[in-house]
């Protein structure tokens, strides 16, 4: 299997609205996954949750990669998330980002901590809401 990435893996999870979720979960992240997002832990299961509910609320919108390093099964990006949701309002969301690959290449194991840049306050919950 090809070594995922953060963009591979947020433009099929949000971005191709056509692609089967699970599809997507599979293609990008090993059974075993877990996420800690602003310090909040999800497993597999709420992390596909999250991305469910994510979906119901964006229209559309990119990701934007400023860095990013590999190293062996280590990976660290930072990147911004640019939303538009299904009510019109857009939020940009920066991202930094550590990961711990499987070795299959697909994401064992993500921390991250989000700041929203531009967009209302309530958009702030958007890397937690289930």
């Amino acid at each position: 299997m090809t070594p995922t990435d953060i963009t591979s893996a947020v433009n099929d999870l949000l971005f191709t609205p056509g692609l089967d979720l699970d599809e997507a979960i599979d293609r990008h992240f090993a059974p075993d996954y877990r996420q800690r997002t602003n310090g909040e832990w999800s497993d597999r299961a709420a992390f596909t949750r999250h991305m469910a509910r994510l979906r119901s609320l964006v229209r559309s919108g990119h990701i934007e990669v400023h860095e990013e390093l590999r190293d062996g099964l280590r990976y660290a990006d930072r990147h911004t998330v640019t939303l538009s949701r299904h009510k019109g309002s857009t939020s940009r969301t920066e991202v930094y980002l550590f990961a711990e690959m499987a070795p299959d290449g697909r994401f064992r194991r993500v921390e991250e901590t989000t700041l929203l840049v531009d967009g209302h306050a309530d958009d702030r919950n958007l890397g937690t809401i289930k």
